[in-house]
Parts: structure tokens; C-alpha cells; sequence
């Protein structure tokens, strides 16, 4: 899976929002300010050739859906951030949040909570 820019990523967070859409309906979505269509156009065409997005053509426009899930994104891009910035360990991550403080104890309490949860299915 290639990686995506800041606006790629943007774009992909509407296009999941919407399931699917032409061009223009993502532009409606986008946060001000909004880019120029054929930037946003441009930007899809990108999503395409990297794999994310497939288009279906009707007349002389393309709709474009999702071929990658959010969360599979998510998962991916989590995996690569937490080997190259924490040695591949999720502990250093927790710790990294803890120790700046952007992490409270009640969040902690509550990862706890899921992880115990997941060993007792």
C-alpha cells in the first residue's frame, strides 16, 4: 500500500464519508478553503493510480468509490508509524503519549479495559 500525502488523506476521509461520489460532490465536502476543481481532480486521479479509489465512467464524468477500507488504511499506516518512530513497539507509543501528557489516566484505564477484553474471546 503506498503512502498518501496530507491531501490525499483528506480526500480519502471524504470519499469514505461518502461511500462514493463524482469530483464535484467531494469538493462540496471539503473543508474551506476549498481547492480549485481541477487540483481536487487531480488529487482523485492520484488515489486511482495509486489503488485507492476505483472509478466507474458516466458520460464525460467518472464516479469514484472507495477499493481500500478506512480501516484497513488506518491499520497499515499505524503499523509503519509505530516501527519507524517507536522501535515496533506499541508500548513505547503509550508511554511516548503518557509521558506528554496527551494521554489521562481514565484513556489508559479504558485501553486496559479493551485489551483484557480481546484476551478473554
Amino acid at each position: 500500500m503506498e503512502i498518501l500525502t496530507p491531501q490525499e488523506e483528506e480526500v480519502m476521509l471524504i470519499i469514505w464519508r461518502l461511500g462514493k461520489g463524482f469530483v464535484k460532490d467531494i469538493l462540496e465536502h471539503y473543508p474551506e478553503p476549498r481547492p480549485p476543481y481541477t487540483t481536487l481532480a487531480s488529487t482523485v486521479k492520484n488515489l486511482e493510480r495509486k489503488g485507492y479509489v476505483e472509478s466507474r465512467r458516466y458520460g464525460n464524468t467518472y464516479e469514484y468509490a472507495p477499493t481500500v477500507g478506512e480501516k484497513d488504511y488506518k491499520k497499515q499506516f499505524m503499523s509503519g508509524f509505530v516501527r519507524d518512530f517507536f522501535c515496533d513497539s506499541y508500548s513505547e507509543l503509550v508511554t511516548f503519549f503518557a509521558r506528554e501528557q496527551h494521554i489521562s489516566a481514565d484513556e489508559l484505564k479504558e485501553i486496559i479495559r479493551i485489551i483484557e477484553k480481546q484476551e478473554t474471546q
